[in-house]
Parts: structure tokens; sequence; C-alpha cells
């Protein structure tokens, strides 16, 4: 993947501690206004929780990314091409120097309107744990084949998906937490909001920066999402193409006939999160070919397709809840 041209300029300073504070720590009370101090938690954050590598600062900004719907993919501290993509996506369209740094100016722009507290207490509740749940997710298609449903392997991976996190993040917030308890309060991050009331006029699957763009109809990005797209061996298309259907519940079936990899046999594996398309599937006008869900969300953007172009199941879910059949889609290779 190749990221954008930083633009050439000193880069701002970086976030100060009393700023990120004003995001960072909150109860479950009213909204706080951008910038302002907010009361810690009443019994602290984790000492474990933050390291070298995951950082107040990260994880701060990929929830207000994900509030602002810049995804930066699977919420978890950690940098990396998805957060810094997202930032890049960011900064363009709201006239900034696109060099996918987090500074103050950054933060004051991501903080408007969406100043709420980046981290929030939750109860969890009998729909979180009564499943069905899965024991685990067969490797092979075949035996995938043979479920009734591909659904989480347990609250805590439905919990982590709820709110768009990693599961380390979750079990890093709440160590010790039985998140098959209902009643159990614990600690998460408090993302965007998956519905839209906005309708996507066109979508642009970039992939050269591994990046799906939405689009209203006035040509306003609505949206941005890292992707996994293709690669060289199995390419995803090229030029424009269009929805035809968007299926939110969909199962998944394999074809040898199509495909050189896989079983010799022809399969439908049920719906579900951890079906191979993560269960929801926007159909293209180019026979086999769609955007849609990940049982993997850590590997969005990291590892090659078999051509389609994947999502994480929540930015996929909200992507399918605002196109409609003919939206126009646009590969591009920049």
């Amino acid at each position: 993947m190749r990221r954008g041209e930083p633009a050439a300029r000193p880069r701002r300073g970086r976030l100060g501690a009393t700023a990120l504070a004003a995001f960072f720590v909150a109860t479950a009370a009213a909204p706080v206004q951008a910038m302002q101090e907010v009361p810690a938690l009443p019994d602290g954050l984790p000492d474990a929780l933050f390291t070298d590598d995951r950082s107040r600062e990260l994880l701060t900004a990929q929830v207000l990314l994900d509030r602002a719907h810049y995804s930066p993919g699977v919420i978890d501290g950690y940098g990396g091409g998805n957060t810094r993509g997202a930032i890049t996506a960011f900064e363009r369209a709201h006239g900034l120097a696109a060099d996918g740094e987090i500074d103050d100016e950054l933060m004051r722009r991501l903080a408007d309107g969406r100043g709420d507290a980046v981290l929030k207490k939750y109860t969890i509740t009998d729909d979180d744990v009564e499943g069905p749940f899965i024991d685990t997710v067969p490797e092979s298609l075949t035996e995938q084949a043979r479920l009734d449903r591909l659904g989480y392997t347990g609250a805590e991976e439905l919990l982590a998906e709820k709110f768009h996190m990693s599961q380390a993040l979750l079990r890093a917030l709440n160590p010790g937490a039985d998140f098959a308890r209902a009643g159990a309060e614990i600690v998460v991050a408090a993302p965007g909001d998956d519905r839209r009331e906005a309708s996507v006029a066109r979508i642009e699957v970039d992939k050269s920066r591994n990046m799906v763009r939405a689009y209203d109809e006035d040509d306003a990005l609505l949206a941005s999402y890292p992707a996994t797209i293709g690669s060289d061996e199995t390419p995803s298309p090229t030029g424009k193409t269009q929805v035809r259907a968007v299926a939110p519940e969909a199962t998944y079936h394999f074809d040898p006939a199509s495909q050189d990899w896989g079983p010799d046999e022809a399969l439908k594996i049920a719906a579900g999160p951890n079906n191979p398309v993560g269960g929801v599937w926007i159909d293209l006008d180019k026979e086999g070919y769609g955007i849609h869900g990940s049982p993997d969300p850590g590997l969005i953007g990291k590892t090659a397709s078999h051509g389609c172009v994947r999502l994480t199941n929540w930015d996929a879910r909200e992507l399918a809840a605002v196109v409609s059949e003919g939206v126009g889609v646009e590969f591009i290779e920049r």
C-alpha cells in the first residue's frame, strides 16, 4: 500500500497532556465539551493498559476518527497504516496538511461536535451473553458449511465488535472481568454509531491506498474505511461498476468451478459474523465481486483478498445501511 505524500510544512506541536485528558477518561455521565478536562474513572485505568506502543493519544484519536466516520478499523490504541490512513483522509477533507500525524489542530477538529469521553462504562446485558455461540471457527470451508450459523465464539468477541475494539484492548481495560456475566459493569470504547441518516451516491475503492470512500450526492465525503482489496494473483476489478443488491445477513456460496483455490465441492455457509464475508454483502454487478465484512477485523488492510473488498463487520454494516441498488462504485489506482 502506498501512502499519500505529506505536505511540505513544519509539523504542528503534539497533543499536550491537559488537552488529551479532556477527551480520554470519563464515567457514563453527561457529555463534556471538547478540550475541557474530565475527571478520571473512579478506580482509574489499569496500570498495564498503556505501553510504549499502545498510547492514550492513539486510542483517543482512533475513537474520535471512528465517530467522524473516518474509520481506523479496529480500535486498539496502537498505531499503523489504517489509523494513519484515516487521519490523512480526515486532514485532506478538512483542509489540513495531510501528514497523517496526531497534533493539537487535528484533535480540535476531530472533537468538534464529537467531544464526549472516549471511554464509557457499560453494563453487560442478557442479549450480550445468551448466544448462541460457537466453540471455535473451523478453518476449512467444508467444516464451516456443517454449522447452522457462523456466530460469535463468545461474549468477549461480541462485545469487542460491538464497540469496534480489539479483544486485547477489551481485556486490558477490564483485567479479570467475566464478559459472560450479565449485569457486570465494564469499561469500553465509545465509538460512532453504525447507523447513518445520509445516503451514499457513489463509492470509490482506492486500490493503491487500501481504502473505500463514500460520497453523497453533492460529492462530499461521507465516510472512509480501511479495506483489503485483492492481490496480484486474484486482483479486484478495475474501472466502474455499481451496486446490484445488499444482503445484511448473507450466506456464503463457494463454487469450485469459478475458483482456483479451496475445496472441490460446492458449499453453502450460513450467515453470521464469522462467515467468510462477515455476514454482510454488498453485491456488485461484476459477477462474483462484492464489498463485504470479515471474520478477522484485525487483518483488514494487512492481507490480500480473493478479489473482493473486505471491511470490518461494523464498517460493512454502516456502508450497507446507506447504499442502494444502482449506486456507482469505481475502482481506482493512483
